[in-house]
């Protein structure tokens, strides 16, 4: 009886999260007006595009006019949702996007993330203070703790502060929103979940191989419908784009794939402007995969999914940042 019990409570579940998931793809608006579909950031009530440009990859550029233009002409275009983190590319991440965004209003038009590193009350209140500056702007529409890949950092955001200086921050109107990212394990961010805390938002990997290997898809999502939280994907093409190199998906099925997902933003790496038309193209043309089309995919993919190869930031340390692995003791070199 319990097993039938359990069994009955499973499938209501996942027929909630299915409906949820629904909702969220049912928000989706016509890119005619906004140069880009939107949806809606969960509890938040904020409408972003579904498309955001990473801060990381757009200031990868060594001329820093080449790195303004790209941002500017994104947000121009309609992609409203900026993508940045304090320790990206030492600080220039910030620094370029608060240049592009401080020039002929545009501010206004962005919903600008930005995402602080230390799990520590006094560090994180400096960092704010630093993006703040370097972004040139007295507020952000998001503050999200970066990185929560490691099973103690749960415990370190609450406990050693930062989440303390998050609360102060937004009771001074200097952050709108708050939430945290990770790219590594499912269960962190479950157990960042379980915390008594009323996130806005999750940022996790959204790529067509994730239903196979540590899937947030199946294992998170449906726990961030459930709390009513915006969810942003990242990681689309696996953080390497191995996988369209190697012919074994386009780059098409992987945009329309993510976007077919219950996440109101993609973030995508864009680093010059010919991957911006791409991506613009993309994302103004996307349908929602149907369930043929999307058991088709997940089939075509099956035998190279469940070993994580094309997902290798989920099981090594290479993929972490330098700060996170010094902040957790662990050399800057190796897997």
């Amino acid at each position: 009886m319990l097993e039938t019990g359990t069994t009955r409570r499973g499938f209501i579940n996942a027929l909630s999260a299915a409906a949820l998931a629904e909702e969220v793809m049912a928000q989706t608006s016509s890119a005619a007006a906004t140069g880009l579909p939107t949806r809606v950031l969960g509890k938040t009530g904020a409408r972003v595009s579904i498309l955001g440009i990473g801060g990381a990859h757009a200031a990868r550029s060594k001329d820093e006019g080449e790195c303004v233009r790209l941002i500017q002409t994104a947000l121009d275009e309609g992609m409203t949702f900026m993508d940045n983190a304090w320790e990206y590319n030492g600080g220039r991440s910030e620094d370029v996007m608060g240049k592009a965004l401080v020039m002929d209003g545009r501010r206004k038009k962005a919903f600008l993330m930005t995402k602080v590193c230390s799990r520590e009350y006094a560090g994180a209140m400096q960092q704010l203070e630093e993006s703040l500056k370097r972004l040139q702007t007295d507020y952000l529409d998001l503050w999200q703790f970066h990185e929560c890949n490691y099973h103690n950092d749960p415990e370190w955001v609450f406990e050693k502060g930062a989440v303390k200086a998050a609360l102060e921050a937004r009771k001074q109107g200097k952050v709108r929103f708050i939430g945290f990212t990770g790219h590594k394990a499912p269960a962190i961010h479950l157990k960042m979940l379980a915390q008594q805390f009323d996130w806005d938002t999750a940022q996790m990997p959204n790529n067509v191989m994730d239903a196979g290997f540590l899937s947030f898809r199946q294992e998170v999502m449906p726990v961030c419908l459930r709390k009513k939280m915006g969810i942003i994907g990242m990681k689309g093409i696996g953080g390497d784009a191995r996988m369209v190199n190697a012919g074994v998906v386009t780059l098409e099925e992987c945009y329309r794939y993510c976007l077919s997902q219950p996440v109101t933003v993609q973030v995508v790496g864009l680093s010059d402007m010919e991957m911006l038309k791409t991506a613009l193209r993309l994302g103004r043309a996307f349908q929602p995969l149907t369930a043929a089309e999307s058991a088709a995919l997940q089939a075509k993919v099956k035998e190279v999914q469940g070993d994580g190869r094309y997902e290798l930031f989920k099981s090594s340390k290479r993929y972490d940042s330098g700060y996170h692995r010094e902040q957790h003791g662990f050399e800057l070199q190796g897997a």
